[in-house]
């Protein structure tokens, strides 16, 4: 099967079950889901409706009731911890609605810290990161800390330290949820953009259906079900 016709990322008959004494609630039932090279998907919901439980399960971060999850072909939760972190390091970049940056280091350090994971060294990590925090338009703040960024800007350092290792999927988690509109949309379209020059798949799980409407193809889980909506919808 040639690479354009294998997912990156690809779960069958996921399940998802939560237990709180005799209380048993069905989060997600019997999910099909494929990720191709450089699509783009948007995830729709209510509120507990499942979204993040299904993104944080197809990025190996949680674990199925039932089912089973495949990246780069590999079974995610067959393998070790150890070998499940280098898989998600190689294929996977995570964006999240807090962007969970390190305060403590500049803009150009928190985009170097998943090169340096990799035991890139420091200096052609370092030339990495500047080139993608310039495709994202924040060469003027390599050397500044968060406290000295607005919501926006952390959150396009958040998507370029997820981008910089040229990951064949990135899980993006309500990632403008705390921004207002006009920045929300300035960040996605960076995103989105970035997404497309590397040829990234990416996976954005949100309530904007205005963002959705952006994407190749647009989900919607209810009732623990995910179900393709014909035409994105718009607001």
């Amino acid at each position: 099967m040639s690479e354009k016709l294998t997912p990156v990322l690809s779960c069958r008959g996921l399940s998802k079950t939560f237990r709180d004494g005799s209380l048993k609630v069905d989060v997600l039932k019997e999910v099909d889901f494929d990720v191709m090279p450089g699509e783009q998907i948007a995830i729709l919901g209510t509120s507990g409706a499942g979204k993040s439980t299904l993104l944080h399960i197809l990025g190996g971060l949680d674990k199925p009731t039932q089912g089973i999850v495949k990246i780069l072909g590999q079974a995610i939760h067959t393998l070790s911890e150890k070998q499940r972190c280098a898989l998600r390091n190689k294929a996977l970049g995570f964006i999240y609605q807090f962007h969970h940056l390190l305060p403590e280091f500049s803009v150009l350090e928190n985009v170097c810290m998943p090169l340096l994971i990799r035991r890139i060294a420091p200096a052609e990590a370092k030339l990495k990161a500047i080139a993608i925090l310039e495709k994202i338009g924040m060469q003027h703040r390599l050397h500044h800390k968060l406290g000295e960024l607005s919501g926006g800007e952390r959150q396009r350092t958040a998507i370029a330290r997820a981008l910089v290792t040229k990951p064949r999927c990135v899980l993006a988690d309500e990632p403008t949820g705390n921004l207002d509109t006009k920045t929300a949309t300035k960040v996605y379209e960076s995103m989105l953009e970035l997404n497309r020059e590397l040829q990234t798949s990416i996976v954005i799980v949100t309530h904007d259906e205005r963002i959705a409407a952006k994407m190749d193809r647009v989900f919607n889980i209810e009732s623990g079900l995910l179900k393709p909506l014909a035409e994105p919808q718009t607001a």
